[in-house]
């Protein structure tokens, strides 16, 4: 489990990126880019999960950060999700327009799974990373907050979200690598 966390540190942002090119290269519409991108994106969440455990086991209030993050993880993979089915099952996109908004008006989904449930996921994910600074670098929780920021500014800049978030949380998996890799003590 702990090779799965620290390959985590990297996997989870570069299949973030992964996401971002597809979405750039194939456009906003459904077809096989549509479905290749959001399938990498879910991958990605996944992959965040260990990442989440990893910074929050310490002691204190990383635990709870962490669980409120996880909540904040399953509602933007629930979002993947419903972009993934909406991009199978309409032939364009005004029909994935009609879809979403079938999906988007069930009472609650919106906030949750829109709104709140993901911003979760990335406000927990810096504050992670402000708890851990010393090990994951002073500069973590500002890419992590950058990258975020980019991403609000527009989904076209999601590679260079991507990198942002690799180079905040991609050193901590390949230093724990190395560390057991020489023998030195974590």
């Amino acid at each position: 489990m702990v090779k799965v966390r620290d390959s985590a540190c990297v996997a989870a942002p570069v299949l973030l990126g992964g996401y971002g090119v597809v979405r750039l290269l194939s456009g906003h519409g459904p077809g096989i880019g549509w479905t290749v991108g959001h399938l990498l994106f879910l991958a990605g969440l996944v992959l965040f999960v260990p990442v989440l455990l990893t910074l929050g086991d310490r002691p204190g209030a990383a635990p709870v950060v962490a669980a409120v993050g996880l909540l904040g993880l399953a509602a933007a993979a629930a979002q993947v999700v419903i972009d993934v089915v909406v991009g199978l099952q309409a032939n364009d996109r005004a029909g994935m327009n009609v879809l979403y908004h079938q999906v988007q008006s069930v009472p609650g989904l919106l906030p949750a799974v829109y709104v709140i449930g993901p911003a979760l996921f990335y406000v927990c994910l810096i504050v992670l990373a402000t708890i851990n600074w010393r090990v994951l670098g002073w500069w973590s929780p500002v890419l992590l907050a950058v990258g975020t920021g980019l991403a609000l500014l527009s989904l076209d800049l999601i590679p260079a979200t991507a990198v942002c978030f690799l180079f905040a949380i991609g050193p901590y998996g390949v230093r724990r690598t190395d560390r057991r890799l020489t023998g030195a003590t974590q």
